[in-house]
């Protein structure tokens, strides 16, 4: 509480309370509900953004040139200074590099929705209660889509944004999901990505090291199997 009337804060933890305590019922959440975005936020949450820091020190680390490229733009912007948040919104690069790493190792493998209602999807009809599986590498991974150089890192297919990179195609790009049911933490992990990269930027240099076995498996994310060992070099 913080003492001025029935406040509660501003957070997201707010938000949840009172959608519990929402009046109309057609947007009420269950207690049920509140505790499971809670675990959301905190475990998947942590586990995701961890998961994209790894897979993109491991794509910087191969690709110096790219490395370079965010170091100037993040030196140029903050110098030896920590990140600010009008700067954070600049980085351009970083936001390109972020997103061809989320395109070739999104963290989360696949989205599963429940149909509430039976609903006409092109020449499907799809009845209430069926479960579907949209797996997120399908159309990451597509040749159509991005060409046929699709496995490569090019963080330039993002440089005119995610709608000029996918050929209009947005829903090709869906690292957090796609919609009003897309992830909550999107603009949060993207941010807490961008600073730690920054700050690691801002001191040292890094290559892959030959020890390195690539080896990339799924436990609730698609992780590095044996971890990301890279040589620092401090600046």
């Amino acid at each position: 509480m913080t003492g001025e009337g029935n406040s509660i804060g501003g957070d997201f933890l707010q938000l949840l309370v009172e959608a519990h305590h929402d009046a109309n019922a057609s947007l009420k959440i269950s207690i049920e509900d509140l505790v499971d975005e809670c675990k959301t936020f905190y475990i998947a949450g942590q586990e995701t953004t961890s998961t994209l820091l790894a897979w993109t020190i491991f794509l910087l680390a191969i690709h110096t040139d790219w490395q370079e490229k965010a170091r100037k733009e993040v030196l140029n912007l903050f110098g030896q200074q920590n990140p600010n948040p009008d700067g954070i919104t600049k980085l351009k690069t970083m936001g390109m590099i972020i997103n061809e790493a989320l395109r070739l190792y999104p963290p989360v493998t696949g989205i599963a929705r429940k149909v509430e209602r039976e609903v006409r999807l092109g020449k499907l009809t799809l009845p209430a209660n069926l479960l579907l599986y949209i797996p997120t590498l399908a159309p990451h991974h597509d040749p159509k889509i991005w060409g046929e150089d699709v496995h490569l890192f090019k963080p330039e297919r993002f440089s005119e944004g995610i709608t000029k990179a996918t050929n209009n195609n947005i829903a090709a790009f869906c690292p957090f999901g796609i919609g009003p049911r897309n992830c909550v933490g999107l603009n949060f992990a993207t941010t807490e990505a961008k600073i730690a990269l920054s700050m690691i930027l801002q001191r040292y240099a890094f290559t892959l090291s030959p020890a390195y076995v690539h080896s990339p498996f799924q436990l609730l994310t698609i992780r590095p199997q044996h971890g990301v060992q890279v040589m620092l070099h401090s600046l």
